[in-house]
């Protein structure tokens, strides 16, 4: 019997227990679940956005189990300039339709994009009846999806403003943004009583970061059920990572919310595709995509990445020019040239939903080992890890359950998971590799076990046959 080099050195990681965490959300089995996935656009500065199956296909092979609809508000609502348009919510449905038959989750995020104009100051001072017309645009949302158990839940308010409003930021949040909410989430639970609402604080204005955190923290809590919080972080300051997810949990006790990061990913710029060192450059971007990737895995956080798109147009507000959050580098609507030094960060291995609990995860870049802690719960179904082999381990990759069950995958072989290591209770056939979706599904862990050990690691076992050669 033979280890591979990179295979030793990855059984010598270990991964500290970090507790178990308690962001992840439950699916319909009630199965752990880690969500992940991307933004999907409906249009961009140049136009109407169109997605097919092979391009979910595409977010699926990059570790997505859930994609998060931006919503027009010019094409749902009264609003000035806005109506409702009938061939924008067959378009919606198709995006549904896709994301299910992909075995995504669907979230919808409402933005204001798409009217005449729209002030925040009007709107929270109420006075032509704006909480009644923008909470009759999500009613339309509402009816069409309550029976759709692919929908999880919606954004209800991307990413409010104060602008120029005499008014302190804790103030704004309780006196309006709080009160709106719960008219938000009373009218939607009396429609989607089951279905998740995503909340969000204040985006505060430019150069009123407080502890470079653009976003407003939230005190005042929110007495309703079924509240994810979900806030964004575009932190392009890796010392301040771990302090902006710190405010952010503790944030989400007050709510009773777990975190769902509903955007990340600080925007690319036109030179860093070239440019492979410095301030802008490719290292900056895998350093800091890296550290952010470490701190929501070791909180169990899932995370929403914007866009699911091509470069057809870039936005020019940050001092290092021409930036983009695209992860595909060609000018069509959807992409086919990856940024592969944020994407090979975006589709890390990861616990996608788990029969039991997850108390820990993370993925060590570095060795490119996965380290899962679990209590199993066989009753609950299957459970399943992405693993993104074609990317990650293009070597073949070992699955290792506490040391007592040693799968592997050969590359070069047309076969799926071979045995090294396996006892007699367990059956091997129980661990499935699917390399279209680039996942392994178990259908059942192994028994008797009250904690279990999981990794996935880079090289396979290899066996050398006995010689007679002196």
């Amino acid at each position: 019997m033979r280890l591979y080099p990179l295979l030793f050195v990855t059984l010598l990681f270990s991964t500290t227990l970090l507790g178990q965490i308690k962001h992840g959300l439950r699916d319909e089995r009630g199965r752990h679940l880690i969500p992940r996935g991307f933004v999907v656009n409906t249009n961009d500065h140049k136009g109407e956005v169109f997605f097919d199956a092979d391009d979910y296909l595409r977010m699926v092979r990059l570790g997505a189990n859930s994609q998060v609809i931006r919503l027009e508000l010019g094409k749902l609502s009264s609003f000035p300039g806005g109506e409702l348009d009938e061939q924008y919510l067959k378009k919606l449905d198709t995006l549904v339709d896709l994301g299910r038959n992909a075995g995504m989750k669907t979230i919808f995020k409402m933005t204001v994009y798409g009217v005449d104009s729209f002030v925040w100051e009007d709107f929270w001072q109420n006075k032509k009846e704006e909480y009644k017309t923008y909470i009759e645009a999500w009613g339309v949302i509402w009816k069409r999806y309550a029976n759709e158990p692919s929908v999880l839940g919606y954004d209800i308010v991307n990413e409010p403003r104060k602008l120029n409003m005499d008014i302190s930021y804790d103030d704004l949040t309780s006196t309006y943004l709080i009160p709106l909410y719960l008219k938000i989430i009373d009218a939607c639970h009396a429609i989607n009583p089951n279905k998740k609402i995503l909340i969000q604080s204040i985006f505060m204005n430019k150069g009123e970061a407080i502890d470079n955190n653009q976003y407003a923290e939230v005190k005042t809590s929110i007495n309703r059920e079924n509240l994810i919080f979900a806030p964004h972080i575009y932190q392009d300051k890796i010392d301040f990572i771990k302090p902006v997810m710190n405010r952010f949990d503790k944030e989400s006790d007050l709510l009773n919310a777990p975190i769902l990061i509903g955007e990340w990913g600080f925007p690319t710029f036109a030179s860093t595709d070239t440019l492979m060192s410095g301030e802008l450059g490719q290292l900056k971007f895998r350093e800091l995509y890296i550290r952010t990737a470490e701190v929501f895995d070791q909180m169990g956080v899932g995370s929403i990445k914007a866009w699911f798109l091509g470069n057809r147009t870039m936005q020019n507000f940050l001092p290092g020019g021409p930036s983009t959050w695209a992860i595909f580098s060609d000018k069509r609507d959807a992409g086919t040239v990856e940024r592969k030094y944020i994407t090979d960060i975006i589709a890390r291995p990861y616990p996608q939903n788990i029969a039991g609990d997850i108390q820990s995860f993370i993925f060590n870049h570095a060795t490119r080992t996965l380290d899962v802690n679990i209590t199993p719960d066989n009753k609950k179904g299957p459970s399943t890890l992405f693993v993104g082999a074609n990317r990650h381990y293009p070597d073949g990759f070992s699955m290792l359950i506490e040391n007592d069950i040693i799968l592997y995958h050969n590359p070069i072989k047309n076969t799926g998971l071979e045995v090294y290591k396996c006892p007699k209770d367990f059956d091997p056939q129980n661990v499935v590799w699917k390399p279209i979706t680039q996942k392994l599904i178990v259908l059942r862990w192994p028994k008797g076990k009250e904690e279990l050990n999981i990794k996935i690691v880079p090289g396979i076992w290899d066996f050398e046959e006995p010689t007679d050669e002196k």
